[in-house]
């Protein structure tokens, strides 16, 4: 299962750090289960580089349960994040930070490569590509929706159960999603995951499609069954519904551990802003 995130490369140790709220814990919880991951930097987008090889990286990782509420060992992380993602510190203060709390109860992932692959720039690899027709009538689950992105993160299992990622642009069939699968990749559950946002990682929509992968002659087919839009379709009600569903996961996650809600460090955090965001 791919999911967007962001993550800083320890230079001495060169180990990788995830961070995820309370809020989104699936991450967390997935790890816990099987430390098997994988990391796809695809898209350049808000990164200021141009045209930058994608990196795959796999590994394994750790999550354990302390919740921080500072930033603690992420200044970095942190720090990189407020520049790049300017909205952002303004839930620092009042009202952000009244609404936004559970954003700054974060669990630590830990990623230890053991194989780095580069591939070629996301740029040249759409270039050549061939224009997808229109969505057959009737359509797999999701069709409209992923034909809105121009390509999508498949996330496949390999041979020994470890995740595979690749850039890939799906084609809506009667049947399914044909796509190019990653070398290696074997039939089993398989995801999609559409993402964009803007330079300033802004106006952020991304959802995940769920289904079985199975090859179908020359080609991969991945047939879905399940639809997850965590951030909703843009519409205004989603705003409200995102919000409340955030602090009702962020309550939930600290009752089952009997744990009162944290307070912030509001103070550290603002430390880490730019002087001319400092406002």
């Amino acid at each position: 299962m791919a999911w967007p995130t962001a993550a800083r490369r320890d230079p001495d140790t060169g180990h990788l750090l995830v961070t995820t709220s309370l809020a989104y814990a699936q991450k967390a919880r997935n790890v816990r289960r099987d430390g098997r991951v994988g990391l796809l930097f695809s898209d350049p987008t808000g990164s200021g580089l141009e045209a930058p090889p994608q990196v795959f990286v796999s590994g394994t990782a750790t999550c354990p349960e302390r919740i921080h509420t500072a930033p603690d060992e992420a200044a970095e992380y942190w720090r990189t994040l407020l520049v790049r993602q300017p909205h952002s510190r303004g839930f620092l203060r009042p009202p952000g930070r009244w609404l936004m709390d559970w954003y700054y109860m974060r669990l630590f992932i830990t990623v230890v490569p053991d194989r780095v692959e580069v591939r070629p720039p996301l740029a040249g690899q759409l270039d050549g590509a061939a224009p997808r027709g229109p969505v057959p009538a009737p359509g797999p689950l999701g069709a409209a929706l992923v034909q809105e992105f121009p390509s999508a993160v498949l996330g496949a299992p390999g041979a020994d159960g470890e995740p595979l990622l690749a850039r890939v642009r799906p084609t809506a069939t009667a049947e399914g999603f044909a796509v190019q699968a990653p070398e290696g990749a074997v039939p089993g559950r398989a995801a999609l995951l559409v993402h964009r946002h803007d330079e300033a990682l802004d106006g952020m929509r991304n959802a995940s499609v769920r289904g079985a992968l199975r090859a179908d002659g020359d080609r991969w087919l991945l047939v879905p069954d399940r639809v997850v839009e965590p951030m909703g379709g843009g519409r205004p009600s989603d705003t409200f519904r995102i919000l409340r569903d955030a602090r009702r996961a962020t309550a939930r996650y600290l009752r089952a551990r009997g744990l009162a809600r944290p307070r912030i460090a509001w103070d550290r955090f603002l430390e880490l802003v730019p002087e001319q965001g400092r406002g």
